[in-house]
């Protein structure tokens, strides 16, 4: 398993990360299996959020990490806050917010309810979930600093924000922000499509995201890929999906030559480019997670990569 440095600093991971989001459907047993498969594969780094399994997927986690017999230096580990569940909308293991809330007071209560249900001291890294409009940056600044102050989080980050939406942030507070998780995969593409289609009238060329990719290089932040084998946001995997034939017979094309699985390239293709991207696995299947992990190791060339690119649909202008 290959690592990075962790937003420009000194903290290094490995270059591929375990979600629990769907944790809680699984028994403490197999969510001790699940972690015992991501630490043999070489995952270091854990990623969670509050509002996971409405919160079980982290005391899961926990009850898992005891069974397992791990240590709290065994993973670095990074949850996200600011969702309020909306329990009617939230079902299957998809859990979706009412609205949010970055007010210092719902952060540290939200840190706070985090470390209770991990059954830990402190995150590693906390991360905003996704931009609030009526966020006041000083009372995140408020709470960052209390947060660091008191060891309860060592590093922070963002969650699906634009590139003005970090700076206004980074702006107020006094630590850096050292992440953005944004979805990202073969299949959701729109970050690199945009700049090659960049002053053409073509749907690749509307800017849904403010040049966010080139920006973190810029800016020495780690983009986080969540749902990286998904298609659409939730609709499902592209990987063994007869909706997309070209593509899995690409994807098995280039398994074959590098001796690997089809998850395996998949995630290469991810980690093949220059902006040192984490990959963030959502399976709760160990094979897979082995599987996928795999692609840390696998090179691609660049003529691999831009075939995978088009084989998913996509074309040069």
């Amino acid at each position: 398993m290959k690592t990075i440095k962790l937003g420009n600093s000194e903290l290094t991971a490995s270059n591929v990360a375990l979600g629990i989001m769907r944790m809680d459907q699984l028994t403490v047993k197999q969510a001790a299996e699940v972690l015992t498969t991501a630490k043999e594969a070489g995952i270091t780094y854990i990623d969670s959020a509050d509002i996971y399994g409405e919160g079980e997927s982290e005391k899961r986690f926990s009850a898992a990490m005891k069974e397992a017999g791990f240590t709290r230096d065994d993973f670095l580990i990074q949850s996200k806050g600011g969702i309020i569940v909306d329990p009617t909308r939230s079902e299957g293991g998809v859990v979706f917010g009412s609205r949010y809330d970055f007010s210092k007071q719902h952060l540290l209560e939200a840190v706070d309810g985090i470390l209770t249900r991990l059954n830990i001291d402190y995150l590693d890294s906390f991360l905003l979930h996704r931009p609030d409009p009526l966020m006041e940056v000083d009372e995140i600044a408020e709470a960052f600093d209390e947060l660091q102050t008191s060891g309860k989080v060592r590093h922070f980050g963002v969650s699906n924000f634009n590139p003005q939406q970090i700076e206004l942030v980074q702006s107020a507070v006094h630590q850096r922000l050292m992440f953005d998780q944004l979805q990202f995969g073969l299949m959701h593409t729109g970050m690199i499509d945009l700049g090659m289609h960049t002053n053409m009238a073509d749907d690749d060329s509307v800017d849904h995201n403010g040049g966010l990719l080139e920006y973190a290089q810029r800016k020495g932040m780690t983009v986080q890929a969540w749902s990286p084998y998904q298609y659409g946001m939730f609709e499902g995997p592209f990987i063994d999906n007869p909706k997309f034939p070209e593509l899995n017979e690409e994807l098995q094309k280039v398994a074959d030559a590098k001796g690997v699985t089809k998850n395996a390239i998949a995630t290469a293709w991810i980690l093949r480019h220059p902006a040192k991207i984490q990959v963030i696995l959502g399976s709760m299947n160990p094979q897979h997670i082995k599987e996928s992990a795999a692609g840390s190791g696998v090179e691609l060339t660049k003529q691999e990569w831009y075939d995978l690119y088009f084989k998913a649909g996509h074309i040069l202008p």
